[in-house]
């Protein structure tokens, strides 16, 4: 389809309200991402007409809630270039994912192994290291970034080791918008034995990724970043790396055979989706790709880097406004702050004038200690925001500037 915002707009029923009297300008796609009308129609179609329990069931409801739930597992397949569809795992988030991989390698670490991680992770791709590492013995090594909000790979190269068993880096900051190059990151870790999990969870609404090219070991992202519903996401792991794992959870539904002697666990992907699922979201998921496809990454990336480029030129234009990551690769991320203002502050008012922000460390402590600043705002962009947003962005941030200072 031709890329036409005010139409596409059209299909956010969100977009229609407003905010203390202003129409909504949302700005905070890094942190969830709005949802069209088709998505949410899935939602209410499944509850509506054919809810049921998955893969138990011999009645046609349940079958009929089967076949829907196992399409949207292979629409995933597809979308991500993934090779069988048993190595999609849906899971309730990117943390879950991320969460269930950690778990796993507790058992195939040993005391003095290494793990290395980037300076610029997530909280929820920091935590569960550091717990793996004081469960195992395990040393936690980190990939340093400079003041563009780039990963050094000079360090990184000499990071690497025998010792290195795990290379955990995300797709794109969701502090920064940097786009890491995985690329270049999972070669080199292959060379020396490691595997690598990319935290895809802000990528995957901005770039369509190819993991048999990529040939990451592991790559998890969110549904709800990508315009599907929250509480549902994927895992992927090669099946190799998925048989050798342990289960994350017992349960309904992971298993074969249970005895009280014995369990013996199911295949693949079940062996890791223990209890009933999220069935709604995971076809729902489903759907969110299918109207993306419609709109069409390529175009999607074209728009955001337009939207980047004149917000990145007019917010500049106020005096005392410093922005953080301003890597030559980025998604459509700005975080920024206004010299002697609290971002907080910032992001109250702009809040009255309608619009959306975001404002603090956004779970990336590390990185605002490396920048000596208690927080930013961060103002992100999606395919169904517009010039106009950004300007009237531009204007509250004037505003919030001359009540503030």
């Amino acid at each position: 389809m031709s890329f036409d915002v005010q139409k596409i707009r059209e299909d956010f029923p969100i977009l229609k309200r407003s905010v203390n009297g202003y129409p909504l300008v949302y700005l905070d796609n890094a942190a969830t991402s709005q949802k069209p009308q088709e998505v949410i129609d899935c939602i209410v179609a499944y509850y509506s007409t054919y809810n049921a329990n998955i893969h138990r069931g011999v009645h046609t409801l349940s079958q009929e809630a089967t076949e829907a739930y196992e399409e949207a597992r292979k629409k995933i397949q597809k979308h991500f270039h993934i090779q069988y569809p048993e190595e999609v795992i849906f899971t309730s988030g990117t943390t879950h994912g991320i969460n269930l991989v950690a778990n796993g390698f507790s058992s195939l670490l040993n005391e003095g192994d290494e793990i290395l991680v980037s300076a610029m992770e997530h909280h929820s791709n920091i935590v569960p290291w550091q717990m793996l590492c004081e469960r195992t013995g395990a040393i936690l090594k980190v990939i340093p970034m400079n003041e563009k909000g780039e990963l050094v790979m000079e360090v990184f190269e000499n990071l690497l080791t025998e010792k290195t068993q795990l290379v955990f880096v995300n797709h794109v900051s969701n502090a920064l918008g940097t786009i890491n190059p995985i690329e270049e990151i999972i070669q080199k870790s292959h060379k020396v034995g490691a595997a690598v999990l990319i935290d895809g969870a802000q990528s995957c609404a901005h770039i369509k990724p190819n993991l048999q090219t990529l040939d990451a070991d592991f790559y998890v992202a969110s549904a709800h970043k990508m315009c599907g519903p929250t509480g549902v996401g994927m895992l992927y792991g090669k099946k190799e790396w998925l048989e050798k794992l342990p289960p994350y959870q017992g349960g309904g539904e992971m298993i074969k055979e249970v005895t009280f002697e014995k369990t013996t666990y199911a295949g693949l992907p079940h062996k890791f989706e223990a209890g009933t699922p999220n069935i709604a979201g995971g076809i729902a998921f489903g759907a969110a790709i299918d109207y993306l496809h419609k709109i069409g990454f390529e175009a999607i990336a074209n728009y955001e880097n337009e939207l980047l480029e004149y917000a990145t030129s007019e917010l500049l234009k106020i005096k005392g406004l410093k922005i953080y990551g301003t890597s030559k690769k980025k998604t459509s991320v700005i975080s920024f702050n206004l010299e002697g203002i609290h971002p907080f502050d910032i992001g109250t008012i702009v809040d009255k004038l309608g619009i959306a922000v975001r404002t603090g460390h956004h779970c990336a402590q590390p990185i605002m200690d490396f920048y000596k600043i208690p927080g930013t705002v961060r103002a992100s962009f999606s395919f169904y925001n517009t010039k106009e947003e950004v300007d009237r962005l531009v204007k509250a941030v004037q505003k919030a500037q001359m009540m503030l200072s």
